[in-house]
């Protein structure tokens, strides 16, 4: 049986009793979907109301399909049962969101049927407050608990609160040890800063000393730069304004030229328009002149056709004259129309002459138009090419303007430059710092080496010298080790283990007699040490070999006493050791701080070192 969680959390829910008042309480309302597969694949939904401040409190509620269909029925729900469980959920969240209201919308309400303490079944009502009614939307009847299911639910919750005190002790472990670490970590990083910040700050004030010169430089010549700048765009400020007051006068008159113009074109095209008006009545008039023409014409051929009667009825007027005074009087007629007609023509004639005169006039007119016209258009180009000049100035200043600004922009540029110079010149300054503290700390080892071998090469000559020649051979035994080498000096901080061969210790002990006590000039032997100490082969044995008195080798620190010839090669990486004297070790020197030996001292002679004891 798996169990799918689909809400936990707490509700404020109304109790009602028929013994106690109603009081609020609020119920940890857990619902769960549970899927049985034996025998038939089924799902339940379990309901479970719970209180965290009384563990007693236990009611449960298991609704199967066939259950669901049965309260489907009985309520009147339009929901299935795979939908249901989303929708019971919806209701608990508008419930929880209106808990906190005086007149919450939506109520859970507890009703119980007997007295609280009878363990009778509690039914969980869904109620929505309307103006009119209370609506109760869903109501559940929980059984309680019985003592079985109470148990099973505090050992859950029992289980549940150990594994809390546990992962509540495991956090306090990590809160400590995290808080101890931290406190580690933050003392040394804040020595480490201290220390770097020192560092840092002296450098610091050498490079600002140097920027801040190099600024004042900087800001000097860009102050003149900037005012020469300011200079140059007064000066282009003015040219520009008399510029500007030019082009809106010119613009004014091209203006007020503009407007005569349109004026003049209106002019224009209205006596082109009266000038196609009467040619247009000329043309009419031509068409009636010509067509008048033709009418006197035909009154022409007419009149000849009437001479010609005429003539032949002059043969007949005797026989005729009655036809001849109707002719006469016809031909009368006819005299007084023609008369009328020629006036008329005339009459035509005068109008057209007028008319042809007064298109003479205007097309004098237009001409005289056309003429100012074009005096009017030569001095538009001309006003033209004053301002395309004008406009061509302003542009070769704007590019003088712009190459200003550029070189503005350059110097900007050179000094963001030069500031990230300083930048990687302090990234520099703080490498090399970092390499001097390496080499610092390289040199203290090597002092350290060499006082202590110092050490020891003036203990050896001082007890070579000290000691009677039947003890020496005592001394040989007890300070070489037991495989017949002297004890091997470790630098754990430099890496060095390195044997002493027996080569030199008998040597050093096998002088005779008379070299017991040294001239007072006797010198120490000292040593240069490489920085790469770390490439000597640590199987390799540090021969020694003492020199003569009569041979001193003239190296830069010293005399090479007892060490192979490798050891004094210069190399670039190198360090020279300087400030050791020779006459810092004498003898003589020694003589008061030295212990006082005895003949009857035993062999074994044991020497302690600060750097290497034991």
């Amino acid at each position: 049986m798996a169990a799918e969680l689909l809400f936990n959390c707490e509700v404020c829910v109304q109790v009602r009793s028929q013994a106690c008042e109603e009081r609020r309480l609020n119920v940890r309302v857990n619902v769960e979907l549970l899927s049985i597969s034996n025998p038939v694949h089924k799902k339940d939904l379990a309901v479970r109301l719970t209180d965290d401040a009384d563990p007693f409190f236990l009611y449960n509620l298991v609704i199967s399909e066939e259950d669901f269909q049965s309260l489907k029925s009985q309520q009147g729900l339009l929901v299935d049962f795979s939908a249901f469980p989303q929708k019971f959920i919806d209701l608990l969240q508008q419930c929880i969101q209106e808990q906190n209201k005086d007149i919450p919308r939506f109520l859970l309400q507890l009703v119980y049927s007997g007295s609280v303490l009878d363990h009778t079944p509690v039914s969980l009502n869904v109620v929505e407050t309307n103006p009119f009614k209370h609506l109760t939307h869903l109501s559940l009847k929980f059984l309680p608990g019985n003592d079985a299911e109470i148990k099973k639910f505090l050992a859950r919750c029992l289980k549940c609160l150990k594994s809390l005190s546990e992962k509540s002790r495991e956090l306090d472990k990590l809160k400590n040890e995290w808080t101890s670490y931290t406190a580690a970590l933050t003392s040394k990083h804040t020595q480490e800063l201290t220390a770097e910040k020192e560092r840092a700050l002296q450098a610091q004030t050498q490079y600002q000393q140097q920027h801040e010169q190099q600024k004042k430089e900087l800001e000097s010549l860009h102050q003149r730069s900037i005012q020469q700048l300011q200079n140059r765009l007064s000066e282009l400020e003015v040219i520009n304004k008399d510029l500007t007051e030019r082009r809106y006068k010119g613009d004014s008159t091209v203006r007020e030229l503009k407007a005569k113009l349109s004026g003049v074109e209106d002019e224009c095209q209205r006596a082109k328009q009266e000038v196609v008006s009467l040619r247009r009545e000329n043309t009419t008039l031509d068409a009636e002149c010509h067509e008048k023409e033709k009418f006197i014409n035909q009154l022409q051929t007419r009149v000849a056709v009437l001479e010609q009667e005429i003539k032949d009825k002059d043969q007949l007027v005797i026989r005729t004259k009655e036809v001849l005074d109707a002719t006469q009087e016809q031909k009368v007629i006819l005299e007084e129309n023609t008369e009328k007609k020629q006036s008329h023509i005339e009459k035509l004639e005068t109008t057209v002459k007028s008319l042809s005169a007064e298109l003479l006039k205007a097309n004098e007119i237009i001409k005289k138009l056309q003429g100012d016209l074009k005096t009017l258009m030569s001095k538009l180009k001309l006003k033209n090419t004053v301002t395309i000049q004008q406009e061509k100035l302003l542009a070769e200043k704007e590019e003088r303007l712009q190459k200003e600004q550029r070189e503005l922009q350059e110097t900007g540029q050179s000094l963001r430059m030069k500031e990230q110079e300083v930048c990687k010149l302090q990234e520099q300054l703080e490498t090399t710092i970092q390499k001097l503290e390496e080499s610092k700390q390289l040199l203290k080892t090597n002092e350290n080496v060499i006082t202590w071998l110092n050490k020891q090469l003036n203990e050896v000559q001082m007890l070579k010298r000290m000691e009677t020649p039947s003890s020496m051979h005592g001394g040989i035994r007890t300070a070489l080790s037991p495989h017949g080498m002297l004890e091997r000096p470790s630098f754990p901080s430099s890496g060095i283990s390195h044997t002493i061969s027996p080569f030199y210790a008998f040597q050093k002990f096998a002088e005779p007699a008379h070299n017991k006590n040294p001239s007072p000039h006797c010198p120490v032997p000292k040593i240069q040490f490489n920085s790469q100490v770390s490439k000597i082969d640590q199987h390799s044995d540090v021969q020694v070999v003492t020199a003569a008195t009569g041979h001193p080798a003239n190296k830069e620190n010293g005399d090479n006493l007892g060490l192979e010839s490798k050891y004094f090669k210069k190399k670039e990486d190198s360090i020279p050791l300087r400030g050791l004297s020779q006459n810092t070790l004498n003898s003589e020197n020694l003589k008061p701080y030295l212990p006082k030996v005895q003949p009857s001292l035993p062999a074994a002679v044991t020497t302690t070192s600060a750097y290497f004891p034991g």
